[in-house]
């Protein structure tokens, strides 16, 4: 006679990376077999958080915003990084680890940029606080205001959208072989912009400064930002050929980005590259 098969035991040394090491979830007990017992109707639904990056990005922007509620100039910084993580973990999931939050693996030019930038911003507002005021009539200084918050909309609206129409082509890091299933992305934003994250970012740290009030570093954002972006984006004239296809071409590509590019798309990057702008200004 048949034997009804014994219930599988989960092993206690095999416990998915993923999940919280607790005896309960939402309050309700595991029985012997580590089991949820039959009050928790549905038991997946309430650990799947636990292994959603998405969810995890949100926690972290609450507890962001929270600190920040205090400090309303530090929002659009947070805002930016919460929404490189968020978008990563929503288009590329792969690629959504601690340093697509870009807090610390920009650089520390990057952080430097910021600090200088509050340092002048406080010193300006505590110790010249009429200066703004005394220079320019008080609708020029409202529609600085405006178009600083503009920039910022802008700038970082393009990036995200950026990152999102790119989805799992998008990297933070230049990518020097071609991955599987890696194509070139023309649709949506990059349909008028070559490099729309580049872009969103340029005008997004220009208008950081306009809204800030930081004459100097708007000044100083502007040359080194537009410095960076040139040496990724500017063009080198090269002399082209893809023997496979047949074809030869002496075009303009970058030193650097579009030279990968060129070599991963061939000529459909070059005719891509023709039609498209970057958005920067003395960028071709």
């Amino acid at each position: 006679m048949a034997t009804a098969p014994s219930p599988r035991v989960r092993n206690p040394t095999h416990r998915n990376p993923w999940e919280p090491q607790t005896d309960h979830s939402n309050g309700h007990p595991r029985d012997a077999n580590g089991n949820y017992s039959s009050t928790d109707s549905n038991p997946s639904s309430s650990s799947s958080d636990d292994k959603n990056p998405a969810a995890i990005s949100l926690r972290s922007f609450a507890l962001g915003s929270t600190l920040s509620a205090s400090l309303l100039t530090t929002l659009y910084l947070s805002l930016f990084h919460f929404l490189e993580f968020h978008t990563t973990a929503i288009s590329n999931p792969a690629a959504a680890t601690v340093s697509a939050f870009l807090l610390s693996s920009n650089g520390k030019a990057y952080n430097i940029a910021h600090g200088l930038a509050f340092a002048e911003c406080f010193v300006h507002h505590r110790f010249f606080p009429h200066s703004t005021q005394d220079v320019l009539p008080a609708a020029v200084h409202t529609a600085w205001l405006v178009l600083g918050a503009a920039m910022l909309v802008m700038g970082q609206s393009t990036r995200t959208t950026a990152m999102i129409h790119a989805g799992s082509n998008f990297n933070h890091l230049i990518q020097s072989k071609k991955k599987q299933g890696h194509v070139l992305v023309t649709g949506g934003v990059y349909s008028y912009l070559r490099h729309p994250s580049y872009f969103g970012f340029f005008w997004w740290g220009l208008g950081t400064q306009v809204v800030l009030g930081n004459m100097v570093c708007l000044v100083g954002y502007a040359v080194v930002l537009w410095r960076f972006f040139s040496r990724r984006i500017e063009s080198t004239y090269i002399s082209l050929a893809g023997r496979a296809e047949g074809w030869s071409a002496d075009v303009w590509v970058c030193a650097e980005e579009e030279t990968l590019l060129v070599g991963f798309f061939g000529m459909d990057y070059v005719r891509y590259r023709d039609r498209t702008i970057v958005g920067i200004p003395f960028i071709p």
